[in-house]
């Protein structure tokens, strides 16, 4: 079953939660080697609760927030009305969703609204206190107090959306903290990510992908530390590099590239023999 138009599926890393990979307008591109790679993560659209969004951390008043010590700027999440303050430039809906209570502004562009024959600066009809509804926006600040800018709210029409929410928002705080199920899952996904964890040459250094480290062999470890370690562009590294940086012939380079893509620890770039790192 869909719910939000489009919003079924959703795959964490290089994709988003909205049909079309979950990039919305505004990302911010950097000239620094890893900027490619770390825009992935903030760029995709985040399910949450409210308690996550009130709780995300910021290191400074420039920086990204972080969920889960992920960075954000994309979310979305539920929550039913409580209240609705109409403004001249702006609408502002109090959600709450049992976990918190959040501010969240639309702002109403004037010459939009007259095209579209909605007068008044009105909310729409079927957003009222009561309901619940959805929202795709970006968090902010602004006077030591949180909201969230949005770019779509709408009617929760399916009250079973959200339960689907609040499981999905739940499984992407375990991916993240916890690391993805292994096949099987149960108590083997939760073994293999001991394993992982307990791998004591590459647990520390490599972050959430060290628990999929126990299911790659070691030209693949090797091949992935590389991509980890030597500075690149956006594009990430030819196997013709990684082979001569690690001294491993390149056949072996492509075999174990191939392992790495399969757990989805990398990415092609510009053409199937230039890899780059997915950062988790």
């Amino acid at each position: 079953m869909e719910y939000g138009g489009g919003y079924s599926t959703t795959s964490y890393g290089a994709q988003g939660g909205m049909g079309g990979g979950g990039f919305m307008g505004g990302s911010q591109g950097g000239s620094q080697p890893n900027a490619g790679r770390s825009s992935l993560s903030k760029d995709t659209l985040r399910p949450c609760t409210i308690k996550q969004v009130l709780d995300a951390s910021q290191p400074h008043p420039d920086a990204d927030f972080k969920i889960d010590d992920i960075e954000v700027q994309q979310l979305t999440f539920v929550g039913q009305i409580r209240n609705i303050s109409t403004q001249t430039t702006n609408i502002t809906y109090k959600l709450d969703d049992g976990t918190g209570t959040v501010e969240v502004k639309q702002w109403i562009d004037a010459e939009a609204t007259t095209s579209l024959g909605v007068g008044d600066n009105k909310p729409p009809t079927q957003l009222v206190e009561g309901e619940w509804a959805r929202v795709w926006g970006r968090l902010k600040a602004f006077n030591n107090r949180r909201h969230v800018g949005a770019h779509v709210i709408r009617p929760v029409a399916d009250k079973m959306e959200i339960t689907y929410h609040l499981l999905e928002a739940t499984y992407v705080h375990l991916y993240f903290t916890r690391g993805p199920l292994e096949p099987g899952g149960g108590k083997g996904g939760a073994a293999a990510g001991m394993n992982g964890q307990m791998d004591g040459q590459y647990g520390d250094s490599m972050g959430g992908a060290s628990r999929q480290m126990g299911n790659v062999s070691a030209n693949a470890r090797r091949v992935f530390q590389c991509l980890k370690d030597l500075p690149q562009s956006n594009e990430g590294l030819h196997v013709q590099n990684i082979a001569a940086h690690i001294r491993m012939p390149v056949p072996e380079v492509i075999k174990a590239g191939d392992e790495l893509l399969e757990q989805s620890m990398i990415f092609t770039t510009v053409d199937d023999h230039t890899w780059a790192m997915l950062e988790f």
